[in-house]
């Protein structure tokens, strides 16, 4: 069994003096192997596990409330959100949590996940659409839903969705985080690290709900320019990995030492890191253009249906003006007539 280090624990900076993560955090001693790493080692405080329960229990008490008064919620979907809260689990619930702190390319690992695949199967879930559909509506007062759909229409969730600024944010996130000593400042200390892992999974949903996300969203522009914005953001992924695996010495302070006994090099391992960046764009990328050419196909199936529908009602009304208008052009056309 691996055995954990409990308590502040001193880390290694560039320099020589050491740099201590304050509070309840637990680091393997062993080095690593994938057993240990796929094995369940929650924090002291057990703060991921307890949210990713909320998570899947939330949900599916939405699910059943809607199935009890007989509306149906998408299978998918909740496969969707379930391997969303699963990945999202795996990465800080597992040894990789501990080892995520001692060696960067564990690191790295749990840092693509969170904020490039666990934030793309929750949005395909649709978590505020179920809220929406499985909130009792207010009666007399604002509840829960009324404030929902208040901050969803609100000014704040329009500048935030814009993608004038989760692409920036999208960037900012590895570039300002891993060559600035924000990283090193927020490793200091449990409540640092723990912000900094939610701060992946925040930009990661922002970033990606305008341009997968099923649930409705102040800004959702065309199937295009959708896939224009992923292919936009996506390249500075492999840009960053591609200057970490260039970089002659460690960029972050907090990994430039790993333990001795485990007989590993700083920079080998951060040009692991870097590859794990560089490749690790393709996942979500080829998962988002899936679900994308999916809900295209859909919302044109749903258009042609509208449509069929509206000409049944109106016995083609609008097919039967555009023709009169044509036969119009043609008779006021002098050239468009037969000479005899």
């Amino acid at each position: 069994m691996t055995e954990l280090r409990l308590g502040p624990t001193p880390m290694p900076g560039m320099g020589d003096a050491p740099m201590h993560m304050s509070g309840p955090m637990w680091m393997p001693s062993a080095p690593p192997t994938l057993e240990r790493l796929l094995a369940w080692h929650p924090q002291p405080l057990p703060l991921e596990p307890v949210l990713c329960l909320l998570a899947l229990a939330g949900y599916g008490l939405a699910v059943l409330r809607l199935r009890r008064r007989g509306d149906r919620w998408p299978t998918l979907r909740t496969a969707a959100w379930t391997a969303g809260v699963v990945a999202g689990a795996a990465v800080t619930c597992t040894g990789i949590g501990g080892y995520g702190m001692e060696l960067f390319s564990v690191h790295m690992i749990q840092h693509m996940v969170l904020s490039m695949l666990t934030p793309i199967l929750l949005l395909l879930g649709a978590p505020l659409t179920l809220a929406l559909r499985a909130l009792p509506a207010s009666r007399g007062r604002s509840g829960a839903r009324d404030l929902l759909v208040r901050l969803l229409h609100s000014r704040f969730t329009r500048i935030v969705s814009a993608p004038m600024f989760t692409l920036p944010l999208f960037i900012a996130s590895l570039y300002g985080l891993y060559f600035t000593p924000l990283f090193d400042l927020a490793m200091g200390s449990w409540l640092g690290h723990e912000v900094m892992l939610a701060h992946f999974l925040a930009v990661g949903l922002l970033f990606f709900w305008p341009i997968v996300g099923a649930d409705p969203a102040p800004h959702r522009p065309p199937h295009p320019l959708r896939m224009l914005e992923l292919f936009i953001g996506m390249p500075f992924h492999a840009f960053f990995g591609i200057a970490v695996m260039m970089s002659a010495a460690p960029i972050v302070g907090f990994f430039a030492h790993p333990p001795a006994s485990w007989h590993l090099d700083a920079l080998s391992d951060q040009n692991t890191g870097g590859g794990i960046a560089w490749a690790f764009g393709e996942v979500p990328t080829m998962l988002v253009l899936a679900a994308l050419f999916v809900q295209w196909y859909r919302d044109d199936t749903r258009q042609a249906a509208r449509t069929d529908r509206q000409a049944d009602r109106d016995h083609d009304a609008e097919l039967a003006s555009y023709n009169t208008y044509l036969n119009r052009l043609t008779t006021s056309n002098p050239s468009t007539r037969r000479r005899p």
